[in-house]
């Protein structure tokens, strides 16, 4: 597909830009400091911002998930995480807010927080950034409502894995009702306290959760997906000042772990 050259109006090599957006999200290097053999920096720049912003890259996403589960090579059974980083040149002019960016206060610095669905087999089936003061099981639901992955042919996009692994900062009524009314098994450790408070009812405090230790077992599935995203610099640490961008950067990244799986 050919990309605009916006001196001449003509159409340069797509391949060239791409491979210039995937050198800088693999390296974290300044769009201006990008090789020459990448073509003009800025082209590359703007058409990341544009295919970030229009969802190019979650268009692109899905339509490699899609494939995968046509074949047989999708692992519903899914695991959610959550990661914050922000560097310093994702930081709004004068260090104020910035409102709607996916930047917040954690630790005393910026920061980002990337909620990661990943499938059974290591790779990031959908993304959610916020800002890194946000609880993690606030956004739980938000997270789930993004698992879409269109069918081959006719039929609805499937949004229901078939179970769903969490670690104990998911551990609450509302995310097991949640996933009770939508029919999905999980394996989702108790916490200490809640599970002192239920004894201390007695029969009271209704019976313990249902947990499935072999199933939690798979939990380092999601941990390898993130370090498979945090391999590249550009999510490992977050330079985009806008939340979009930065969002395009993280949906580039998982792409790339998909087409290379």
């Amino acid at each position: 597909m050919p990309v605009s050259n916006n001196r001449c109006g003509r159409w340069r090599d797509q391949r060239q830009v791409i491979n210039g957006i995937i050198h800088r999200i693999g390296t974290g290097v300044q769009w201006r400091e990008l090789p020459e053999r990448f073509g003009l920096w800025k082209t590359v720049h703007k058409r990341h911002l544009l295919w970030s912003a229009d969802g190019t890259w979650e268009m692109l996403l899905q339509h490699v998930e899609a494939r995968a589960d046509a074949d047989g090579g999708l692992d519903w059974n899914v695991e959610i995480i959550s990661s914050a980083r922000a560097h310093h040149p994702a930081a709004p002019a004068g260090g104020g807010r910035a409102p709607g960016e996916a930047l917040g206060r954690s630790r005393s610095w910026l920061t980002t927080k990337i909620h990661v669905v990943a499938e059974g087999r290591c790779r990031p089936l959908t993304l959610l950034i916020t800002p890194g003061q946000r609880a993690d099981c606030a956004q739980f639901e938000l997270v789930m409502d993004k698992i879409r992955v269109p069918r081959k042919g006719i039929g609805r996009p499937r949004r229901t894995p078939d179970s769903v692994g969490t670690d104990k900062a998911y551990s609450n009524r509302k995310i097991r009702t949640y996933l009770r009314k939508r029919g999905i098994r999980h394996a989702i450790p108790e916490k200490t306290d809640h599970k002192a408070a239920r004894l201390r009812r007695g029969s009271r405090g209704g019976r313990p959760p249902g947990f499935d230790k072999d199933r939690y077992k798979d939990r380092n599935t999601v941990e390898r997906a993130i370090g498979k995203l945090k391999q590249f610099r550009a999510v490992a640490a977050r330079y985009d000042k806008r939340g979009y961008v930065n969002l395009g950067t993280v949906t580039d990244a998982a792409l790339l772990i998909w087409l290379r799986s």
